[in-house]
């Protein structure tokens, strides 16, 4: 029932309350905006470092379930700021905190829907990171609960929308220079992913709650492999190089080509570099999207830079006047001879584009965090640059992707049924909690 909104509501920008819930306060440039962060082991911390570069932020609360994580964030904090946090092991007591204006959530992706749910029924702004949900269910139950509470601020950690080249990328795209775009290619080839050794299960460590870890996962031993970074290799927490790599890429693709739901997927890959390695997510794969006037690829690849175009991730818009590819450093357009191929046989539209790099001087999370910021300032959750509505796009479409691998078959959705045709695959869509928890209910 969760998936009858993405084909109808995919394109649909949230509203927001003309008077912010930030304090209830007037003048946002005299008071401190309030953060606090859960999850503070990787992005999580760099989300908070980014807020905290500008002025009037104060972080009021750190969460994490590892007290040594918690430990080095204090330490961390205490050579930029004088005051100490309050620190908490469970998230729901940090919410709890009346003083906290806006979280961040950098947990793994198990944990996303649910602390985000429970973080906006306790009146807090939500800064996210991607992949928004661990599930396509639970794309559908974040994007209720966001619109229950217009008046909160709602960022995706898909901060290459806040970046400028990309930004004149799409414009590019979008002009009609490149002529009529047939295909999408994204990918991202991982050379610095090496295999992981085999580990054999182990005590919990010291300080670790564990039990808190799993939440909604299944239940099972600890293993040092599952924990911290490389939870993102397993089913249990998350969906591989295809939803943590994957939304960046995909969003920008279909955000640029205004399309949300493919009308097939199918995917092809497996454990081709390190097949002896203890992860269950593919470290190859290839997946085919299927939309209403194009296709688009996604590959990803571990233990090689060397993609397509020369570069390690990207996105190629390829039109019959031109191909337009561009990644993280910049972009370029290889433009189509007349004498050659489709542009020969009609008008040649394609301009003079010059290479364009990205500035060295310019951090785009950065730009992403400040936009945050703003929009809680203005209470206008329109002018948000990653909005709840788009991080579930690219979310969806990358779960889809592993949809159709899971299931080996090509799959179909079916917009009126919102949902696929297929019963393999159909069964893929829920969210499954574990130990007591329950999947939110909006």
């Amino acid at each position: 029932m969760y998936r009858r909104d993405f084909i109808k509501t995919a394109g649909v920008s949230l509203s927001a309350a003309s008077i912010p819930l930030f304090n209830k306060i007037n003048n946002f440039q005299q008071d401190t905006l309030r953060i606090g962060v859960i999850g503070c082991n990787g992005m999580g911390w760099s989300n908070t470092n980014s807020l905290l570069k500008m002025d009037n932020i104060d972080l009021v609360g750190i969460c994490d379930v590892d007290k040594g994580v918690i430990t080095r964030r204090l330490a961390d904090y205490a050579k930029m700021r004088d005051n100490t946090p309050k620190t908490y092991g469970d998230y729901r007591e940090l919410l709890a905190n009346a003083e906290i204006d806006a979280v961040v959530i950098g947990t793994p992706d198990h944990w996303h829907c649910k602390i985000f749910c429970d973080a906006l029924e306790a009146g807090k702004h939500v800064y996210v990171e991607k992949p928004l949900a661990n599930s396509i269910e639970e794309a559908y139950i974040m994007r209720r609960a966001a619109a229950k509470h217009p008046d909160l601020m709602v960022q995706v950690g898909q901060w290459q929308r806040s970046g400028p080249h990309y930004r004149e990328a799409i414009d590019i795209v979008r002009s009609g220079d490149l002529g009529n775009i047939r295909l999408v290619k994204t990918w991202a080839y991982q050379g610095w992913m090496k295999p992981m050794e085999k580990m054999a299960d182990t005590s919990v460590p010291e300080g670790v709650d564990y039990k808190m870890w799993l939440g909604p996962a299944p239940e099972r031993p600890f293993n040092p492999n599952r924990f911290h970074f490389n939870f993102r290799w397993f089913w249990d927490y998350a969906g591989g190089l295809m939803t943590d790599w994957g939304v960046h890429e995909i969003d920008i693709a279909l955000y640029a080509m205004n399309a949300d739901a493919p009308k097939s997927v199918m995917a092809s890959g497996g454990k081709l570099a390190y097949p002896n390695d203890p992860a269950e997510t593919p470290d190859t794969l290839q997946a085919v999207f299927e939309y209403e006037d194009f296709n688009m690829l996604w590959e990803h690849a571990t233990g090689i830079d060397l993609g397509p175009y020369g570069r390690r991730e990207g996105i190629a818009f390829i039109g019959n006047n031109g191909t337009l590819v561009v990644d993280r450093q910049g972009f370029d357009v290889l433009e189509e001879k007349e004498s050659q191929g489709y542009s020969a046989e009609g008008d040649f539209l394609m301009r003079q584009i010059e290479p364009v790099k990205r500035p060295d001087d310019v951090n785009y999370l950065d730009l992403h965090t400040q936009n945050f910021v703003q929009a809680i300032k203005k209470g206008d959750a329109s002018i948000l640059n990653t909005p709840i509505v788009s991080g579930s796009v690219a979310a969806i479409n990358a779960h889809m992707g592993n949809v159709a691998f899971k299931t080996g078959e090509k799959v179909y959705w079916d917009a009126d049924a919102s949902g696929f045709t297929s019963k393999k695959a159909d069964k893929l869509v829920a969210a499954k909690y574990h130990n007591g928890w329950e999947v939110p209910k909006y």
